[in-house]
């Protein structure tokens, strides 16, 4: 198992964390300053800036990606809506690409309209086969491109409105199905907050193996947590056995970045800098 304690080399943020607090190029910046030599940045933050003004500061900085947030939420009410988002993740696969992220990471979506509390259709099963479908789509095209997809089984409270893959075995699945070879081209991004539950989870990561596990995200679970989506925990602050998940990460062969992703109300509260120092001290420590 790695050393964290003597720097955070291993570090990567993803920039949800302090998105209240800053624009994506100061954050960049932020962490420029502290030597945190990665970040995971999402889409919109991006659009914001500007795709070229971005990819140029990372090169002036010497920052890379831990992966890039995020294509996905595959399943449509029509036809029409589903080729829309078939374009929108081929759009996500090259600006992932421009920024020479390792991996675009999948938030595969459920029942259309149910983030808006009006649902299409509540029909799970269909949701499920058109993400397999929308995967198997956006795969053909990532694979032309280079770009590496990675399925991210979301905890099961989303399973309506964000996600309908909820467990790690579920999402390996799917990339047994659409990719038997195990090509790298198609794998999973094990966010702690969404599996550390998992009964079967160590068992999961074993099966993924190097050439599945191809992100790592980090944050604590809360007891009890107030809020369902943006009340994750400090690492460190919660119940969940980081070390003992990462160490089965590292025996499966995972060598990449610990991502720290935080979206919490409290901790968007706090002055950035705070919370990147505290970020980086966490990650020595507890991670």
């Amino acid at each position: 198992m790695r050393d964290l304690s003597k720097d955070h080399e291993l570090l990567s943020l993803n920039t949800a964390t302090v998105r209240k607090q800053w624009r994506l190029d100061t954050i960049i910046d932020e962490c420029a300053r502290r030597g945190i030599r990665a970040i995971a940045p999402w889409r919109d933050q991006v659009a914001a800036v500007g795709l070229d003004v971005i990819a140029r500061q990372l090169r002036d900085t010497g920052i890379g990606l831990s992966g890039y947030c995020r294509g996905g939420f595959f399943p449509a009410p029509d036809a029409a809506g589903l080729a829309a988002a078939l374009e929108d993740n081929r759009r996500a696969v090259d600006e992932a690409k421009t920024l020479d992220a390792p991996c675009l990471v999948l938030v595969v979506g459920s029942l259309p309209g149910a983030l808006q509390g009006k649902p299409a259709y509540t029909d799970i099963a269909r949701a499920r086969n058109e993400v397999r479908d929308g995967i198997a789509a956006a795969l053909e095209y990532a694979r032309a491109v280079g770009m590496p997809l990675a399925i991210e089984p979301l905890h099961p409270m989303q399973a309506a409105e964000r996600a309908c893959i909820n467990t790690l075995e579920h999402a390996l699945d799917l990339c047994d199905e659409l990719d038997p070879g195990r090509s790298g081209m198609l794998g999973v991004a094990v966010d702690v907050y969404h599996v550390w539950w998992d009964p079967k989870l160590h068992q999961q990561i074993r099966r993924a193996g190097e050439d599945r596990l191809l992100a790592y995200h980090v944050c604590d679970w809360l007891a009890p947590t107030r809020d369902l989506l943006n009340d994750r925990g400090m690492m460190g602050d919660g119940v969940v056995e980081l070390k003992t998940i990462r160490r089965e990460m590292e025996a499966a062969g995972y060598a990449g970045l610990c991502e720290v992703e935080i979206f919490s109300e409290d901790w968007w509260s706090r002055p950035g800098g705070d919370v990147l120092d505290t970020c980086i001290q966490r990650h020595r420590s507890v991670v």
